[in-house]
């Protein structure tokens, strides 16, 4: 959505900066002042300020490539049965490591603290475990689970997974694990 904003407010740009000229008035008018004001300005890594055309402004992380809120935390994207399931069943560290998570269909992806080089640990392959007995209890018959790691300038790298019914591992084999 952002993504679409920022590209459509670029194109709004070029045809009001254009406008002027095609005219042949000195001043600039009202349209293109507007559109070229800033409408995003830079932050740290994952931060995006947009300023809305009233002049407020928001903040929130962006991560992947369709610009998708990052999972740092709960979200309108948390599956809140999910994430109730493993605080419930599980009070470790294993599950402290837990941000999020996030189901489609019959995809769950659980997002952590850890760093992208825990592929293959302990907490990553226990957490990829307790995801697939999720799935099973729901009924699901062909999960798919992804443990990803906290947001880094890979974005969120998997680091265990389940890629169907016949994947029973949750290593991650390819690429290969550092």
């Amino acid at each position: 959505m952002i993504k679409v904003s920022i590209g459509l407010a670029a194109v709004a740009a070029g045809v009001a900066a254009s406008r002027p000229l095609l005219a042949g008035s000195g001043e600039p008018s009202p349209v293109r002042a507007a559109a070229v004001a800033p409408m995003a300005s830079p932050g740290p890594v994952g931060e995006l300020t947009v300023t809305s055309a009233g002049g407020a402004a928001k903040s929130g992380r962006v991560g992947g490539s369709k610009g998708e809120v990052m999972a740092s935390g709960r979200s309108k994207y948390t599956d809140e049965q999910a994430l109730t399931y493993f605080t419930s069943r599980w009070n470790d560290k294993t599950t402290k490591r837990v941000r999020e998570i996030r189901t489609a269909g019959r995809y769950l992806r659980i997002y952590t603290d850890l760093p992208e080089t825990a592929d293959n640990s302990k907490s990553a392959i226990t957490l990829c475990k307790r995801g697939l007995e999720y799935l099973k209890d729901i009924g699901e018959t062909n999960p798919v689970v992804f443990v990803q790691a906290k947001f880094g300038g890979n974005g969120n790298p998997v680091l265990a997974n389940i890629l169907g019914p016949d994947d029973h591992t949750c290593r991650v084999t390819h690429p290969k694990p550092r």
